[in-house]
């Protein structure tokens, strides 16, 4: 399978930045799979765990939102927060998610409130059911090191 390379970077970190075979991403429009030599392509990212398949093997980190460009055989993802599975806290998310979902007079702010925790925690819920397969060489990554060349 031919390769590309993907980059996704937080404020933090770089999370991910290696050849990979194929991603599936959860946009505001829908879900979108990108493979070696996609045209140039920009998305808003929704909240979702982005799929990354390598060699027959996939995993998955979580976002929290963000915007994807496709460029030059180089898929950029940057976001606000992201989560490999080795970094979601299980029961902090399930705590999350239950006291989101208990009942009773809410105003409309803390209801909205309630929606973005519930979506959240079932995201990293969902992404805590992947394996944590990041090479070692994306997890040593300085923060400190600047990002690469981004054409966004």
């Amino acid at each position: 399978m031919n390769k590309f390379r993907l980059r996704i970077l937080t404020p933090d970190a770089i999370k991910v930045d290696e050849d990979v075979g194929m991603v599936i991403m959860r946009c505001t429009t829908g879900a979108m799979g990108i493979m070696a030599g996609h045209e140039s392509r920009s998305a808003v990212l929704d909240y979702g765990v982005v799929r990354i398949i390598n060699d027959s093997i996939e995993y998955g980190i979580a976002v929290f939102g963000g915007i994807a460009e496709m460029y030059n055989n180089v898929l950029t993802i940057l976001t606000g927060e992201a989560h490999t599975p080795g970094e979601v806290d299980v029961e902090a998310a399930k705590a999350a998610l239950k006291a989101a979902e208990i009942q009773g007079k809410k105003t409309d702010l803390e209801i909205a409130q309630d929606q973005v925790t519930l979506r959240r925690s079932l995201v990293q819920l969902e992404v805590s059911s992947y394996s944590c397969i990041i090479s070692a060489k994306n997890e040593d990554k300085n923060s400190d090191d600047p990002p690469p060349n981004l054409t966004i």
